[in-house]
């Protein structure tokens, strides 16, 4: 049997919705080949703790693949935190890692797509993640790829030799936007209008967020992200029914992989110009302002805004 890429599902407190991403995990048809690495977060207060402790009881009954592994951390350490000690705890015994958190629903082929484009990309040192999810962008065909300079958290893979811990250190980043102070302007307009402030508010610590730095670092050295046109991935996050669901909205379209393909042909891709509007338009603020007053015409998209001034209120 042909090794697969562990998989890493990082967890907290919502346990309905990491019972949904395992099922879907559990239904891929890789599952029972891969193993499975999970990282329990610890409650941030006595309030959590009641949430986190019956997600960790879930987790022990999780079957259906080749191993399941858990770690429990004793102390809350915060997504980011957790995400970057993870991953490197993996790539002590491996040299890829196939991520995801506790609020994606995948595809059956999701495993396969992932495990088939890190062994074709593997000598594409230009390339620094797979991304199972993707935004649709229109006028491409559906058995196509496409790269970006931006990548997606929702559902990821990288190698080893591309998982530099230099993208995380925040001193090293400061000091780079003092030595180019246009990077801040570049990053922007080849990520998306939404980047140069995401950055700022994680050096600040305003925000904790691992993901942008991850993009900045690997967008300095002009390297890439692989897209499948349909989508592999689903994000249930920002779902109305969601356990802990803080009224954030996400306005991206995507278009799911019902194919059921598990075999890819990679040459079928397609590098995206960095200025792409069919890829950038969903991180402009005109966009996302558009989403909200398209809502605001239906009754259960007026609740989604009402809960998202409601959360943006209190904090």
């Amino acid at each position: 049997m042909k090794e697969r890429s562990p998989i890493c599902l990082f967890t907290y407190n919502r346990l309905e919705e990491t019972k949904q991403t395992v099922k879907a995990l559990k239904a891929n048809f890789l599952a029972t080949e891969s193993e499975l690495f999970i990282f329990s977060d610890g409650p941030k207060n006595s309030n959590a703790k009641r949430n986190v402790t019956q997600v960790r009881n879930f987790l022990k009954t999780i079957d259906g693949f080749r191993r399941v592994h858990i770690y429990e951390s004793s102390v809350n350490q915060g997504l980011a935190k957790s995400i970057i000690s993870g991953v490197n705890m993996m790539f002590e015994n491996y040299e890829t890692v196939i991520v995801l958190e506790d609020d994606l629903i995948t595809t059956p082929n999701f495993l396969d797509f992932m495990n088939h484009a890190l062994d074709y990309y593997k000598t594409h040192k230009f390339i620094y993640t797979i991304n199972g999810y993707s935004p649709l962008i229109k006028g491409l065909n559906d058995d196509h790829f496409y790269l970006h300079s931006r990548s997606f958290p929702w559902g990821w893979a990288t190698w080893k030799n591309r998982w530099d811990l230099r993208f995380f250190n925040k001193i090293e980043i400061e000091s780079y936007l003092k030595k180019h102070p246009h990077a801040l302007k570049y990053f922007e307009q080849g990520i998306g209008e939404d980047a140069g402030a995401m950055l700022v508010k994680t050096l600040k610590g305003t925000i904790s967020s691992w993901y942008i730095r991850w993009v900045f670092g690997n967008f300095i050295e002009r390297k890439k992200s692989v897209f499948p046109v349909l989508s592999k991935v689903q994000n249930i996050g920002d779902s109305e029914d969601a356990t802990h669901y803080n009224g954030g909205i996400s306005a991206y379209k995507f278009k799911i992989d019902e194919s059921l393909k598990r075999s890819f042909s990679f040459e079928n891709t397609v590098e995206l110009q960095p200025a792409d509007k069919r890829f950038l338009k969903y991180f402009t603020k005109k966009y996302k302002l558009i989403h909200r007053l398209r809502l605001l015409t239906t009754i259960d998209g007026s609740r989604k805004i009402y809960k998202e001034l409601q959360a943006k209120v209190l904090g």
